[in-house]
């Protein structure tokens, strides 16, 4: 049975770095320095990769993301050269929280956490996330709340077009969108005592990568005195609006978590993996280079003499052509370890445009997770933690871009996120250390009084455990 004694509301902004929300912004949000002033709050370290698929699942399952089997947005069919697929609600191969608790009794409401589509049943409502196709109907569990969510909201609030032109429209479109999902969320919360409430805002992560040279004189982009100079600011004072509004209704009796699974950073450029491979030997292709802009999945690439090769994002997966798993596999699966060994040197001498070195950080899935399942890259690698993308097409002059290959973007992902914890009935705050993404599920499973199961891999956070 549900534990009267204890309820939670979590909001999840995703990307929100703690330098925008605890300093640079902090004087436009006070709900936020009201909210911290009653709050242990601190750093949230995220999982690799830092991404929001898989980070949230992190976060709520409490397992790392090879254990999740979920290793970014894009995931490899096994066995295939160019077939990928997008996770599901499906996907991960934990349960979340909230469906741990549906089956104990407890009463919860999600709103878009991701992997969210289709929703997933739980003992309540689930709306999904920003993965919705676009004519998606299943969109809310049960399907007969559809149009009441919808309408409450003012329309659709799942996502925009963020990497595009058009900043004014774009702009418009964010906070339209986020007026929407906070509509929604007050009038979900409203329609009962919820044990566990959870609602997820996509909204900072497209602000930032659409925003962010605008707002900060360290990007290699800024421009000074733009028209758009103060879309960050406002943008932030309207998160503020919302979730102030939101918070009014829920109470000083709720305990409440703010968190966010990443952090936001300049973007520096992309890195273009492919070529650096075809140069450095490890790719070959059938013929002449390709068009600028090739997908990897569609360039004429000579399988039968390439041993490597990487899909783009915020960082690289890399996949070795190894023999008796790909089609048209030449590696020895005994010769992978000296192939890494390889790679590593020959990343070692990568040079930025402007002729230092390019910092890589190279790891296999197997060094960094408890377990690797699902389909998972051979390698990963970060590109000066991970402030340089990944470009997963070809036919590039260089090795480097000042733009994201797939479309106009300002900002990656960074390791530090947000958390802001209010228990019920606190009166006073405090900054606590820096903690752990996988450490929240398990947290608030002990303050739920439930049985954290033998396979959670991370532990309940003893500054929030004992926190009054």
């Amino acid at each position: 049975m549900a534990d009267p004694r204890f309820r939670a509301v979590v909001i999840g902004l995703d990307s929100v770095p703690p330098d925008l929300l605890f300093d640079r912004f902090a004087p436009v949000m006070p709900h936020f320095r009201e909210l911290r002033s009653h709050s242990a709050w601190g750093t949230l370290r995220t999982c690799d990769p830092p991404i929001t698929v898989p980070a949230w699942a992190v976060m709520f399952s409490g397992v790392d993301p090879g254990t999740l089997g979920l290793y970014g947005f894009r995931h490899r069919r096994a066995g295939s050269y160019d077939r990928m697929y997008m996770p599901t609600s499906a996907s991960p191969l934990h349960p979340m929280i909230w469906q741990t608790l549906s089956r104990r009794g407890f009463r919860v409401a999600v709103l878009g956490m991701p992997p969210g589509y289709p929703p997933p049943t739980v003992n309540g409502i689930s709306v999904s996330d920003f993965l919705t196709p676009e004519a998606a109907e299943d969109i809310v569990y049960p399907l007969r709340l559809k149009e009441e969510v919808l309408r409450a909201a003012g329309g659709p609030f799942f996502d925009i077009r963020f990497r595009a032109d058009g900043r004014g429209e774009l702009a418009r479109e964010l906070f339209e969108m986020t007026r929407r999902r906070w509509r929604a969320a007050r009038h979900l919360w409203q329609k009962e005592a919820w044990d566990f409430f959870a609602v997820h805002d996509i909204g900072p992560d497209r602000l930032h990568h659409a925003f962010w040279k605008y707002f900060d004189p360290n990007h290699p982009h800024f421009e000074k005195g733009s028209e758009f100079a103060t879309v960050a600011e406002e943008y932030y004072r309207l998160i503020d609006e919302e979730v102030g509004a939101f918070l009014e209704g829920v109470g000083p009796d709720v305990t409440v978590l703010v968190v966010s699974d990443h952090g936001s950073q300049a973007m520096q450029g992309c890195f273009c993996v492919n070529e650096w491979l075809r140069e450095e030997g490890f790719l070959r292709l059938n013929g002449p280079r390709p068009a600028p802009g090739t997908p990897v999945e569609k360039a004429d690439i000579d399988w039968d003499h390439t041993q490597v090769w990487g899909a783009g994002g915020y960082y690289a997966r890399l996949f070795v052509n190894q023999s008796g798993r790909e089609p048209r596999g030449i590696v020895d699966p005994r010769e992978v370890p000296d192939l890494i060994a390889r790679l590593r040197r020959s990343f070692a001498s990568v040079r930025l445009p402007s002729g230092g070195p390019l910092p890589v950080r190279l790891f296999t899935p197997q060094e960094v997770y408890r377990e690797v399942r699902g389909d998972a890259p051979d390698l990963m690698a970060y590109f000066d933690d991970a402030r340089w993308r990944s470009a997963g097409t070809m036919g590039h002059p260089g090795l480097f871009l000042e733009e994201n290959d797939t479309g106009p973007d300002d900002a990656v992902h960074s390791f530090d996120g947000v958390i802001v914890w209010r228990e019920a009935g606190s009166r006073s705050g405090r900054a606590i250390p820096p903690q752990q993404i996988i450490d929240i599920a398990p947290t608030l499973l002990e303050r739920f009084r439930v049985p954290i199961p033998p396979t959670v891999q991370g532990r309940p956070i003893p500054e929030l455990a004992v926190y009054e």
